[in-house]
């Protein structure tokens, strides 16, 4: 595909974070009441715990969020400036702009509505033996409003891309601009993705989701999201097999697209369900001892797939992609990766 039809194809929306990462112990993770591989939101609780991880431990600052993740190593595996966008809600403040810079170096069209009145949102990164626990607070993530995105110059970026990602805790913000772009896909035979995200996703804003759920072409996620969907939806199965092609199968808004669930599972195969059966796909092994942090894994996964699914690749192209790209990525220090992918 020649770069110049890639400009723009790929979309995201959703909360932009920077990471305080660290790798902390069992002491802190039971003191804030924290469980590996788990992502939530910020109580009242939890808010001591960034200036006491900076304090006592040696903090990373990474621009992070799950969506603008994903966008980022699309945009790195398709090496073409201005191939992805992304929109999302910052602060007018120091670390908007070191988002803004870092975002912006990376090659992604960012189109950032910024608050005035609330500092640019956070999540604390703690890991513990390579695995990692996310406690987000959204504060600026959480004013994004669907004006921001009916805006002409915005709204643009939603015409020209003819695909969009948008990780489910974005659910928990702004509904409306999800529904306006799901509809503008489905309108025009565009692909629509999300992700599950988080188990609290699935169980708490259920609603939501199941507005969602008709217009995804494809739903990502892990197993521990699966099984709590499962849950959720009373099915009854731990199998995440099972599971996959369940969802594969829910009601579809339009028959363009049949819809295709990709479930990965750590250092075991990725799960792939469409027309009701499902393939397996290994992943890269990695020795424990090269194992950095599994902070960004899923969201690296997501990115590495779509930048082959614009291309129109086959679904085990994408598959490979998504899994070379985590495994750039858990051998490094949060979602990063090196100045050019080496895929092919």
């Amino acid at each position: 595909m020649a770069s110049s039809d890639l400009d723009g194809i790929l979309l995201g929306m959703g909360n932009p974070l920077l990471d305080v990462s660290a790798v902390v112990d069992q002491e802190f993770l039971n003191k804030y009441d924290i469980k590996l591989n788990n992502a939530i939101l910020a109580e009242d609780k939890h808010l001591p715990m960034y200036d006491e991880m900076s304090q006592k431990f040696n903090v990373e600052y990474i621009a992070g969020g799950a969506t603008q993740n994903s966008i980022k190593v699309a945009q790195w595996m398709l090496q073409v400036p201005g191939a992805t966008s992304y929109m999302g809600s910052i602060g007018k403040d120091k670390y908007g702009e070191a988002m803004k810079k870092d975002a912006t170096a990376a090659g992604v069209n960012v189109h950032y509505y910024e608050d005035e009145s609330t500092g640019t949102g956070t999540c604390g990164v703690c890991v513990v033996g390579g695995e990692r626990s996310l406690i987000a607070n959204l504060s600026a993530a959480n004013c994004y409003k669907v004006e921001h995105l009916k805006k002409p110059e915005n709204w643009a970026l939603v015409e020209k891309a003819k695909f969009y990602y948008i990780a489910g805790f974005f659910l928990t913000v702004s509904p409306e601009s999800i529904q306006l772009v799901r509809e503008h896909a489905a309108a025009n035979n565009k692909v629509f993705t999300m992700n599950l995200s988080a188990p609290f996703i699935c169980e708490f804003f259920k609603d939501v989701q199941e507005k969602c759920l008709p217009y995804m072409d494809y739903v990502f996620g892990n197993e521990t999201e699966a099984r709590t969907f499962s849950r959720v939806h009373g099915w009854e199965t731990d199998d995440v097999e099972q599971i996959a092609i369940k969802i594969s199968q829910l009601p579809k808004a339009t028959g363009t697209y049949k819809r295709t669930t990709v479930i990965t599972q750590g250092a075991d195969p990725v799960v792939v369900a469409e027309d009701g059966k499902v393939k397996k796909y290994p992943v890269i092994p990695l020795p424990k001892e090269k194992l950095v942090d599994t902070n960004g894994a899923g969201d690296a996964f997501v990115g590495g797939f779509l930048s082959q699914l614009v291309h129109g690749k086959a679904i085990e192209e994408c598959v490979r992609a998504g899994c070379y790209a985590s495994n750039v990525v858990i051998q490094r220090s949060g979602c990063t990766y090196p100045e050019k992918p080496d895929f092919n």
